[in-house]
């Protein structure tokens, strides 16, 4: 189903956080296509809660729990590759205070997963956006 420039999907996402010896990290995975840094995001879930269902993918592809905002700290914009052609995704990212990393879950072993110091986790993400709002996590925490 092609879509039109005005058209636009709509994703969930967690940003995995934790204050380690007094400074704050957050947690980024690869994607299981190209390998990049990103945080855990998935599609909205029937019945479920935007918030709740940021923190479901956070489970399933990160391998990690804890307290997520009911409220997103922002947004950003993606182009998603489908097979034939690329759709515009917007992002909603719900901050998730980790409380416990799991030793096994769904997606281990497809994506890494790995701890960053805020300015470094801006660094390895590619979308502007998504690096800003990682900038912004301290004022929020």
């Amino acid at each position: 189903m092609p879509r039109t420039p005005k058209e636009e999907l709509s994703q969930v996402a967690a940003l995995p956080f934790r204050i380690k010896n007094g400074k704050l990290e957050v947690l980024l995975v690869t994607s299981r296509e190209t390998r990049r840094w990103l945080i855990p995001k998935g599609w909205p879930m029937k019945g479920k809660k935007p918030h709740k269902a940021a923190a479901q993918e956070a489970e399933e592809e990160a391998g990690v729990k804890g307290e997520i905002k009911q409220e997103p700290l922002g947004h950003y914009d993606y182009w998603k590759r489908r097979a034939a052609h690329f759709d515009l995704c917007r992002v909603n990212v719900y901050p998730l205070e980790v409380s416990k990393q799991l030793k096994s879950w769904r997606e281990k072993g497809q994506r890494e997963a790995q701890w960053f110091e805020v300015e470094e986790a801006a660094h390895q993400v590619l979308e502007p956006a998504l690096a800003e709002l990682i900038r912004s996590l301290p004022q929020h925490v």
